[in-house]
């Protein structure tokens, strides 16, 4: 099909001999070379309009491109809270912890550095099919791009950074859901003083509040300092908190206004920012109080409460039943990208998927076992699939695009450097600190 100009808007209108023109100029240049080649691509004046685009048929007629909904799209509320929950999973458990070993003003810092440059990433990931020209990438998601840019390296790397935090998701999702089963189990066990512990936790509340001591460079005896060299495990859980780069592009096609995709992204990142900061920060400023120390902070804040608080026996309850049911999810999605990548199918026997299940919830109740630090898991799955997805291929992906259009600066080739060494850097912070 060619694409061409039409005298009047009727499609029982022939050709003009004007699109003729045009669609023969467009043919002889498609002859000359491939699709992905640039070197002798139609050059800008051959090609129509948007807005004058039109399908033209072998039998010589010509109708003009609508654009279709191609299925139910949402508004911008709905995609940035689509957004917003999606993004909120485990690692909000983990972010005092992280503000923790950070210290709280670096801390602070961190969050917000981090929260901008991943979404810088991910509006990297975003555009990244429409940087490629003369091909349809409507339905590309991002491994589909790594494979045009790097070839089969860049599928399977893809696939197996996308693996490592869809797994690391689920063996989290297994050590959390049995902690939450157990102090549930505990809380009916002994309920007789939860009216008690009830009236003891608010009085205490009403009468300690926050607990801050700002010493910017020394400790003391009750709380650690602003700043602490321990502060990659922070970027490390934040990597993951911030993550949704390997399904965005998935997530903004069903949005109804695609000219506002970067604000929407933008927004929804903004709310698990601040929804990250206030829980951190709360929870740092509010707990423990003296005489314990902050260094009392659980990786998962949760089991700094006893088991027989009512509140938190509610929150437990609610994770519990949230991820009981986003579990199977997290394995359907690990099965089809797997399977579909090594097999050529969804569902290539049950012998192999039941492999597979037994692989991954092996992996979860011996890590619940043997090593139920959440902090832990969280940083290193997320700054090593972040290593590929959030920094590295988006950065290369766009270099690359933008030295092929010759439009790539220094600054610009130097900026996203800068933030593949980061994402190296991110790596190597979990294994040293």
């Amino acid at each position: 099909l060619f694409k061409c100009f039409l005298l009047e808007n009727d499609p029982s209108e022939r050709v003009s001999a004007e699109a003729s023109v045009l669609s023969s100029r467009v043919h002889y240049y498609s002859r000359l070379t491939a699709a992905s080649d640039r070197l002798l691509s139609p050059p800008d004046h051959v090609i129509p309009c948007p807005e004058e685009l039109y399908v033209y048929s072998p039998l010589g007629m010509a109708f003009k491109v609508t654009g279709g909904d191609g299925g139910a799209k949402n508004p911008s509320i709905v995609t940035i809270f689509a957004i917003w929950n999606t993004m909120m999973g485990t690692s909000i458990l983990s972010i005092p912890w992280g503000i923790k070993q950070a210290g709280f003003t670096l801390g602070i810092i961190l969050l917000i550095s981090m929260g901008l440059l991943t979404l810088y990433c991910c509006l990297r990931v975003l555009k990244s099919p429409k940087s490629i020209p003369y091909i349809d990438t409507s339905d590309w998601e991002f491994p589909d791009v790594c494979k045009y840019y790097f070839g089969k390296f860049g599928q399977w790397s893809s696939l197996v950074f996308s693996m490592v935090s869809l797994i690391g998701a689920m063996v989290v999702y297994w050590v959390l859901m049995s902690n939450f089963l157990f102090n549930t189990g505990k809380f009916i066990y002994s309920t007789i003083s939860v009216v008690y512990l009830i009236i003891l936790v608010t009085l205490k509340a009403i009468r300690l509040g926050f607990h801050l001591e700002f010493h910017w460079l020394e400790s003391t005896q009750f709380y650690v300092p602003e700043f602490r060299l321990l502060f990659p495990q922070l970027t490390g859980v934040l990597t993951l908190a911030f993550f949704i780069h390997n399904c965005i592009i998935t997530l903004m096609k069903s949005n109804k206004h695609q000219e506002n995709n970067v604000r929407d992204l933008s927004v929804a990142y903004l709310l698990v920012g601040l929804t990250y900061l206030y829980v951190g920060v709360l929870i740092f400023a509010a707990f423990p109080s003296p005489p314990l120390s902050k260094d009392c902070i659980e990786p998962n804040f949760l089991d700094n409460f006893p088991s027989s608080d009512v509140l938190v026996f509610v929150a437990r309850t609610c994770l519990l039943f949230q991820m009981t049911t986003v579990y199977p999810l997290l394995g359907y999605l690990v099965r089809v990208q797997m399977m579909s990548q090594v097999f050529g199918k969804h569902y290539p026997s049950f012998f192999h998927v039941f492999t597979l299940n037994i692989f991954i919830v092996g992996t979860g109740v011996c890590m619940a076992k043997y090593y139920p630090n959440i902090g832990s898991i969280i940083r290193y799955s997320g700054a090593t699939c972040g290593l590929a997805l959030v920094f590295v291929f988006p950065s290369l992906v766009h270099m690359i695009s933008q030295k092929r259009r010759g439009e790539l600066s220094w600054p610009s080739a130097i900026f996203h450097s800068l933030l593949i060494v980061l994402g190296v850097a991110n790596v190597a912070g979990q294994f040293f600190m």
